[in-house]
């Protein structure tokens, strides 16, 4: 069910916003509509998702000190690397 919505934007922005749709074969509704979706879309995406499958199965296999210090760590492996 499509619902009326209103809205206040700069002028410069709807006529930009006016000239993308008319050249991408759209309208300025529908544009907004997908831009929603896409944003709502993604923000439920990552809150589930944060962390890929393979990366849960693999954390918790190496134990390191609390005290481990992973900058200085990387440091010293890049400037032996380097050297």
């Amino acid at each position: 069910m499509d619902t009326k919505l209103t809205l206040s934007l700069d002028e410069a922005v709807i006529a930009k916003a006016k000239e993308f749709a008319k050249r991408n074969h759209t309208s300025l509704s529908q544009l907004f509509e997908n831009y929603l979706s896409e944003l709502t879309r993604k923000e439920k995406k990552s809150d589930k998702e944060d962390i890929s499958p393979l990366v849960k199965s693999l954390s918790g296999v190496m134990k390191l000190p609390e005290n481990f210090d992973f900058k200085n760590d990387r440091t010293q492996y890049l400037e032996k690397k380097y050297k």
